[in-house]
């Protein structure tokens, strides 16, 4: 295995490195050649001198072509000239594996990215992004486990929906339909009389027929539930969560973030100071007085309205309160008003949209049972449901929260589908 890295060597600073990657740039001349070498880590400039290499090293230079895996040994001394400040003065080189004339080039159209998505992986800006990806996962999962959560998983293959009936994919499961999993709740609810705080992290599924920056047809979803639990533990929950993953990412992922000219001071607002929490009829009167827009009252907040509010903050701000009817059947009802619901949105800044969406869970059978009715479900289909409420219920909430969205906000990232490895959309599954 490897165990040497191009950041190693300019940690290092000098003395004999021998280093392993793949050729970024190449220009050559006559007498010397000039590489740009990139690995996982990082990238340094090589110089291949003909009189200071072997024949055999020289044939390989003078052959070389992008994306070419290599071997080159040498010095390494600081040049400021250098890209990263540092250059490997050459002794040998090694082809590992040949490369064909590489399809990607500068001024590529973004389809064409998209088709060559397998190559465009190995882009600097992919790879920042996917640094930081790992970093995002990394973080949910040390913030659950450090609060004593498990990990629970549910099955991707679901009889119910949960989410919204228009936007499930059908699956043909030995001759009945079943769907694939729009979210882990129904079954973390059946979960916590088990282990009590539980989350997850796993693929979501929502057939949405849309074509907007902000949608996937596959993503990830970081989920919680909690035991013993009333409305503001899920806030606070989702709120310490995301200012968790901010700080592992400005603290592990700086350089990243500077390959992707992401402005971290914007990044640290919501890390250092509290996200307002303000309830639908707050919003409503904001929107009205502030963005000269009027929302009739039961109306969900469209992408329009969100990113017009958000413009008032410059932390991720948080909704509560919603209008019962256009939330899920099972957020719990408002004791003081049962017209709205303890369910919650976080909208972040810079007008990237809802990131998490949880609430207080409907303790009351019959409620849940009406409210299913209302929405067209039967509720002989939720069974196993309905159970949670029979055999020693207690107050419990949970959220869910859009990792690419998450993602996005923190790459500065104008496109969801560049912050997935290989997104799936209405009209993409290849590669």
């Amino acid at each position: 295995m490897k165990d040497f890295f191009v950041q190693d060597a300019i940690n290092q600073g000098k003395g004999n490195v021998t280093l392993q990657g793949w050729v970024y740039r190449e220009r050559k001349s006559s007498k010397v050649g000039f590489i740009v070498l990139r690995d996982s880590t990082n990238i340094i400039q090589c110089v291949v001198k003909k009189d200071s290499v072997d024949a055999k090293s020289w044939n390989v230079m003078e052959n070389l072509s992008v994306e070419c895996s290599i071997k080159i040994a040498g010095e390494i001394v600081e040049d400021s000239r250098a890209p990263t400040g540092y250059e490997v003065r050459a002794t040998t080189l090694e082809l590992v594996g040949g490369s064909e004339v590489f399809p990607i080039t500068k001024d590529q159209s973004k389809e064409f990215l998209a088709d060559n998505r397998h190559l465009w992986l190995r882009s600097r800006r992919m790879n920042a992004i996917l640094k930081i990806r790992s970093t995002v996962f990394g973080a949910i999962h040390e913030y659950f486990r450090n609060k004593n959560f498990y990990e629970f998983q549910s099955p991707i293959f679901q009889g119910t929906q949960c989410e919204g009936g228009s936007t499930l994919f059908e699956v043909n499961y030995f001759g009945k339909p079943v769907y694939l999993a729009q979210t882990w709740q129904l079954y973390a609810e059946a979960g916590i009389f088990s282990l009590e705080n539980i989350y997850c992290i796993a693929p979501s599924f929502r057939a949405e027929k849309s074509q907007t920056s902000r949608h996937l047809t596959e993503y990830w979803h970081a989920e919680a539930e909690i035991t013993w639990a009333d409305f503001n533990d899920v806030i606070n929950l989702g709120e310490g969560l995301i200012k968790h993953v901010i700080k592992n990412v400005l603290e592990k992922n700086k350089h990243d973030l500077e390959i992707l000219n992401r402005d971290i001071e914007k990044l640290k607002l919501s890390l250092d100071n509290p996200f307002p929490r303000i309830t639908y009829d707050d919003a409503l009167k904001i929107l009205e007085e502030k963005n000269n827009l009027k929302v009739e009252w039961g109306k969900d907040l469209r992408t329009v309205e969100e990113d017009e509010l958000v413009k008032n903050f410059d932390t991720f701000v948080i909704v509560t309160h919603y209008p019962k009817k256009v939330k899920a059947f099972y957020m719990k009802e408002s004791p003081s008003n049962p017209d709205v619901v303890h369910g919650c949105d976080f909208l972040a800044p810079e007008g990237y949209g809802e990131i998490i969406g949880g609430s207080e869970r409907e303790p009351d059978l019959e409620k849940i049972k009406q409210r299913l009715i209302e929405q067209g479900e039967d509720p002989d289909d939720y069974g196993f449901y309905l159970d949670t409420r029979k055999y020693g219920s207690v107050p419990h909430g949970g959220f869910g929260m859009g990792v690419e969205r998450l993602l996005a906000w923190l790459c500065a990232s104008g496109n969801i589908k560049e912050v997935i490895p290989f997104p799936r959309t209405m009209r993409r599954v290849t590669p």
